[in-house]
Parts: C-alpha cells; sequence; structure tokens
C-alpha cells in the first residue's frame, strides 16, 4: 500500500487530532499552521499542502487547483459551493481525482432539527414559550385548538439530497403527503418527486415548504416575493438551507401581514444575523444560529466518516458521499 500524506485544516482539539493520527496508523498528517474557522468557510492557502496528496477539511479551491499531487479532497461539510466549479471540477478530473462530503454526517441531525421545528409549529411550543417569558398568561382555550397534527398535511421539499430523503423516512409514521423538488425526477418511494417548476405551481396547497438549497448563482433570492406569494395562506416555512436562497424582506412582509403562519430559519444572511435584523422580532419567525448539523460528538463523527473513506481510497473500494 503507498504511503499517504493528509493534510488537514479542520479545527479540531487535540483529543480529535490524536484520534485521526492513530487511525491513519503509518500514513503522515500534517497539520497547517491556522485551521479553517468554521466548515462554513475555506481555509486560507498553506505552503504545506503542497506535500499532501489527500486533503482533508476546506483547503482553498485555488490552491488545490494548482497542485496536481493532491488526489483527493475530503470536505468536513455537506455544502460545497465553493468547490462546485468548472476549474475545480475540471482540475480534479485531470488528474483523476475524487471529491467527497460529509453528508453522511450531517443528513440525520438536519432532518431532526427540521422535525423538531415541524413538531414545535404544531404542538404551539413556541406561543406557549413566549407566555411563559412574558405576561404569564394560561391561554388554554385558544392555544389547545390552534394545536394541530402532522396527518395528512403536505410538505414540499426544495433540495433533496441526503437531509431530504432522511427527512422523508423521519416523516413516514405521519402519514403526510410528502412532494420533493429535484432539477432531475426519479422514483423514490413515498415521495413525489417533480420538478422545481412542477413545485411552484403546487405551492397553494402546501401546510410545509422546506428550503434545504444550496448557495449557488441559481438559488440566489430562490424565494423572491413572487415565490412566496405562492405559499398557502396560514402555511410555515423553514430554511436550513443557505440564508442567501431567500428574499428575507419579502419573507418579513409575509411574516408581518399574518398571510403565512410562521417560519424557522436556521440560516440567514448575513451570518452571524445582527443584532438590529427585524428578522429577530418579525412576528412568529424562530431562528437558530446555524446549529442544525450539530451535535456533541460532530468531530467524532466526522473523523469516523473520513477514516472509514480512507480505508476504501487506499484500497480502491467505492467512496461514501463522492461528489466527483
Amino acid at each position: 500500500m503507498t504511503k499517504q500524506t493528509v493534510w488537514c485544516n479542520a479545527n479540531f482539539a487535540s483529543e480529535h487530532v490524536d484520534k485521526l493520527r492513530q487511525g491513519l496508523g503509518r500514513h503522515d498528517l500534517i497539520l497547517p499552521t491556522k485551521v479553517a474557522a468554521t466548515n462554513l468557510v475555506a481555509g486560507e492557502p498553506d505552503p504545506s499542502l503542497a506535500q499532501a496528496s489527500i486533503a482533508f477539511g476546506q483547503p482553498d479551491p485555488d490552491q488545490v487547483n494548482s497542485l496536481p499531487g493532491v488526489k483527493w479532497v475530503h470536505l468536513t461539510s455537506a455544502g460545497y459551493t465553493r468547490y462546485d466549479t468548472p476549474a475545480f471540477r475540471d482540475a480534479m478530473k485531470s488528474r483523476g481525482g475524487v471529491i467527497t462530503n460529509s453528508s453522511s454526517v450531517y443528513d440525520e441531525p438536519c432532518a431532526q432539527h427540521l422535525l423538531a421545528m415541524m413538531l414545535s409549529f404544531s404542538r404551539q411550543l413556541p406561543e406557549c414559550r413566549i407566555d411563559q417569558s412574558t405576561d404569564k398568561s394560561w391561554v388554554y382555550k385558544q392555544t389547545r385548538y390552534e394545536t394541530f397534527l402532522l396527518q395528512g398535511q403536505t410538505v414540499i421539499l426544495y433540495g433533496f439530497g441526503a437531509i431530504g430523503r432522511r427527512l422523508v423516512e423521519m416523516l413516514a409514521p405521519f402519514g403526510m403527503n410528502i412532494i420533493a423538488a429535484k432539477r432531475h425526477p426519479a422514483v423514490y418511494e413515498g415521495v413525489s418527486v417533480v420538478t422545481p417548476a412542477e413545485a411552484d405551481t403546487l405551492l397553494h396547497t402546501a401546510d410545509h415548504v422546506i428550503n434545504v438549497l444550496p448557495a449557488s448563482s441559481e438559488t440566489e433570492n430562490y424565494f423572491h416575493v413572487e415565490r412566496l406569494n405562492k405559499l398557502k395562506p396560514g402555511a410555515h416555512f423553514y430554511n436550513i438551507g443557505r440564508g442567501t436562497t431567500v428574499d428575507q424582506f419579502a419573507l418579513m412582509v409575509e411574516l408581518e401581514t399574518k398571510r403565512i403562519r410562521g417560519a424557522y430559519l436556521d440560516v440567514t444572511s448575513p451570518e452571524p444575523l445582527p443584532p438590529d435584523s427585524p428578522l429577530w422580532t418579525a412576528p412568529n419567525c424562530h431562528i437558530t444560529p446555524h446549529i442544525a448539523g450539530g451535535h456533541a460528538n460532530e468531530f467524532d463523527r466526522l473523523i469516523a466518516h473520513f477514516l472509514e473513506n480512507f480505508a476504501r481510497f487506499t484500497s480502491g473500494k467505492p467512496m461514501n458521499d463522492r461528489i466527483l
């Protein structure tokens, strides 16, 4: 087996670095002087990357393009927008390279986060929390009879990747009508998979509209005023994709006029969301600080996922979460 050199700029604590080093065995591990701040930003160019055959983390895309010795890039994120460019793909293809991501690490927590949001709305938990933290009123009748069941309701998913597929599995016991928008529709059990244009014609039927779209030039302000106006009055809107995919002013208008019933946002534009942003106080708008993918053993699972793929890479087996 050829000895590999792995470069890693993930922001791991020392115990996680030790676990990674131990898992690599006789193979070499290089750590840059400066690690990436989070999964959401690319790391800075680093001279030591030139010594590596594998990049694990968030390497600078332009630097990878210039280093034909880097044969495999494994991202510590599910999103890969900055690497999804013709230049990056062509550079990796020209050297027979591989690109993988960490969708298998983040599909479960993100799907659970979405389910928690949906159940929170259905059981009126935000309203009860507001009552508890303000006037301590006992709003029995209104709150009780505004709760609802998920059974029989309609969900439209925009972005049907690993997160969407896991959410569909979680929603199966509720007997919901699930529609997924995908550029290239395919058969999937329990889901009506349609094109985005077809999904738009069905927005007036949806009780829940879920946005898991990645950031790109095609998805910027995807949920603009015209598309948001198509939502069914009383619908709920969720975004765990990227903040740039939503016209936030148009969403606030929908909430302020109470045309839609509520929104849960795990992502915003910009991030962090400034304290003076009107989104914070928009009616029935609930914000979490980009934590949908977070979980206590996140780094352990990232390393385990990488090491599993490392074993596959070095033995010539098919890779998990392969993008290219």
